[in-house]
């Protein structure tokens, strides 16, 4: 495979649920789990690559499962993959030995990859959203609040940037409470920050249990959930700010139409409403961006479609998928092709 141009020489301007899964601590002596993952809504991902399709960006590898799939489905694509998370690019490369040739593998975020893509030749883009579950295995990436685990929750932890222990003990309790609400849609985030700063005052909280336990105690026994653990919005909201991933997305969905061809599709999981609410709106904004009042007779703006929704609806799991993997169950999927 061709190894992508440098950004120098793209043709156009340089203009990231329910219940968290439980796993099993690791072994003392033991070697680390191999980092596998269940591809979601993989059928139907697949269904959706145009059949002339050359070339494909996973811009969430993962352990690779759906690019594996993709690579063996369209024996003529090439693609270029790549994950912010260290592990799950030694993973993917891993998995994807068989087809070298046919593919390059990237540590990169969202906001990078117009950096290594050409511009306007991508056939087909996915991204998954969802975290896999060896991040929320591992006790060590701080991602559970089921295991005892330092409280990381970084993506990359080898880059600098501050862990969702920094974000807990320094940010202000007006701060946390604004994160438990935009980024939880938690609706006891003020008690739950109030917590926070509280407990911190007399030792700073370090560890997952130690958070999920604190937190837990400020929701009343009549608002729990049976099979949903009173922590699970407050620390999305933390993950989600630790990584920056509502900004990341943002950059994800400025950078795609520059990178696709004419008929090329932009495929989007993701698994819960702070995620598929800006990839919705934005694909109906791509589809219909006039901006002219309604009264007029004709449109003056100018603002001409980038394509069309290919999917009016989300695209969901079926009942054998969400019986045999669970976290299936909130997924959705939406595609974009552009004109």
């Amino acid at each position: 495979m061709h190894t992508p141009p440098a950004a120098s020489q793209r043709r156009s301007p340089e203009p990231p649920r329910d219940q968290l899964p439980a796993g099993g601590h690791p072994i003392a002596g033991e070697p680390r789990p191999a980092f596998v993952h269940a591809p979601v809504l993989l059928e139907e991902v697949l269904a959706f690559v145009p059949a002339d399709a050359r070339m494909a960006v996973d811009a969430t590898l993962g352990g690779g499962g759906h690019a594996e799939a993709l690579l063996r489905r369209f024996p003529a694509v090439e693609l270029f993959g790549c994950d912010r998370d260290p592990e799950a690019v030694e993973a993917a490369r891993a998995r994807l030995e068989p087809f070298a040739g046919r593919v390059l593998v990237r540590r990169l975020r969202f906001s990078e990859l117009p950096h290594h893509v050409l511009a306007e030749s991508v056939d087909f883009l996915l991204a998954d959203l969802g975290v896999s579950s060896p991040q929320l295995d591992r006790p060590e990436r701080g991602f559970s609040f089921s295991q005892e685990g330092a409280l990381d929750m970084r993506m990359d932890a080898s880059r600098p940037g501050q862990s969702a222990a920094d974000l807990v003990n320094r940010a202000s309790g007006e701060r946390l409470r604004a994160l438990f609400e935009r980024l939880g849609e938690e609706p006891f985030a003020a008690r739950m920050a109030e917590a926070i700063v509280e407990a911190r005052r007399r030792a700073p909280i370090a560890s997952t249990t130690q958070l999920a336990a604190l937190l837990a105690a400020v929701v009343p026994a009549r608002a729990r959930r049976r099979g949903f653990h009173p922590a699970t919005r407050a620390f999305q909201a933390l993950r989600m700010a630790v990584n920056d991933e509502p900004a990341e997305l943002e950059r994800l969905l400025d950078g795609a139409p520059g990178l696709l061809r004419a008929g090329g599709r932009l495929a989007v999981i993701s698994f819960h409403s702070l995620e598929d609410r800006p990839v919705k709106l934005r694909f109906r904004t791509w589809e219909a961006p006039c901006e002219c009042p309604p009264e007029l007779p004709r449109c003056i703006c100018g603002k001409q479609p980038l394509g069309r929704r290919v999917t009016r609806r989300p695209v969901t799991a079926g009942a054998e998928e969400a019986a045999r993997n669970p976290r299936s169950r909130s997924a959705k999927l939406r595609v974009f092709e552009k004109r």
